[in-house]
């Protein structure tokens, strides 16, 4: 696939599970500087604002968007504000965002959709695979199944978006930004979500998440920053993936969520292991990584890593 090299990306991040408005300030790391009242909201959901630039060439793109709308509104409203201070070069004006880009169907990633569309232009390319309308359910206990919310493909379509349905990896905003498409499987430990299953070709199975994409970017000099949803298709998988495709080994960081909660905490030591071989300047866990995971990684990869929150700016 053909991957431009950007001069400068920039990410900040609209929703995620945590907020700190204390955290400190590197040259790459902006955090929100905010004065009283305005508060940024948080919520188990993820979405980022993603800005790419070569040269004269600029794109702005939205990938997933939370829960809920209401928290996706706020806090972009909230950034944008006068009483918000962005010490980074990034505004989270939803009128500059000319693609959306989905990670996979679960509610946590396209809850806000249809109310991102209350705000946002109309008639916008959103890129996502067709399994995101699969539906979905997650087993608690083998005899309690609970339905997840799913997405409407018609009302999407009548809220404005043009669905561009990917399978294989997509490069788009002119070559600077790749999306995975289904994510090659090549470790013997990323399974997927235990209890998590799909109803495909009307039979309810083990979710084999063939919606699961990341993406990345090509920062010039540097390699590549690979950016993940939930990563059901695990982390190493989508970073060897896009690795693969893309043609470039060297990482600049990898950042999004992992899924090491729960059940998947037996994961966290062989993805940190294989972690420390593709060997990021930077890892950024977030949303589903959990907790105990996220510890890991400080302790294992301290020079590496970097703890997120609401309204964090990266700039690569």
């Amino acid at each position: 696939m053909i991957l431009r090299e950007v001069d400068k990306a920039e990410i900040i991040v609209l929703v995620d599970n945590y907020s700190d408005l204390f955290l400190s300030d590197t040259d790459m790391v902006k955090r929100l500087k905010i004065l009283p009242p305005g508060a940024p909201m948080s919520e188990p959901g993820l979405s980022y604002l993603l800005k790419v630039h070569s040269g004269s060439d600029t794109h702005t793109l939205l990938f997933d968007t939370g829960i809920s709308g209401s928290c996706l509104l706020h806090n972009a409203k909230t950034f944008a504000s006068s009483k918000a201070v962005l010490m980074g070069e990034v505004s989270a004006k939803f009128e500059d965002i000319e693609a959306v880009i989905l990670s996979h169907g679960h509610f946590d990633h396209c809850g806000g959709l249809l109310e991102f569309f209350d705000e946002a232009k109309k008639d916008l390319p959103v890129f996502l695979h067709d399994g995101a309308f699969v539906p979905r359910r997650f087993e608690v206990m083998p005899e309690f199944k609970v339905d997840l919310p799913a997405m409407d493909e018609e009302a999407v379509i009548k809220a404005g978006a043009e669905l561009q349905r990917i399978d294989g990896p997509t490069s788009i905003a002119s070559d600077l930004i790749l999306l995975s498409g289904n994510v090659e499987r090549q470790t013997d430990f990323e399974k997927g979500m235990p209890g998590a299953e799909a109803k495909i070709d009307d039979s309810w199975i083990p979710d084999p998440f063939h919606d699961d994409q990341g993406i990345a970017v090509n920062i010039k000099g540097k390699g590549l920053v690979v950016i993940g949803g939930c990563s059901h298709a695990g982390i190493i998988n989508t970073v060897k993936h896009l690795q693969k495709v893309s043609g470039i080994n060297d990482v600049h960081a990898v950042m999004g969520g992992f899924h090491l909660s729960g059940k998947n905490e037996k994961l966290i030591e062989p993805t940190i292991s294989e972690m420390k071989e593709v060997d990021p300047d930077y890892i950024i866990p977030m949303h589903c990584t959990g907790w105990n995971a996220i510890n890991r990684f400080a302790q294992e990869m301290p020079e590496n890593f970097i703890l997120n929150s609401v309204g964090t700016t990266y700039i690569f």
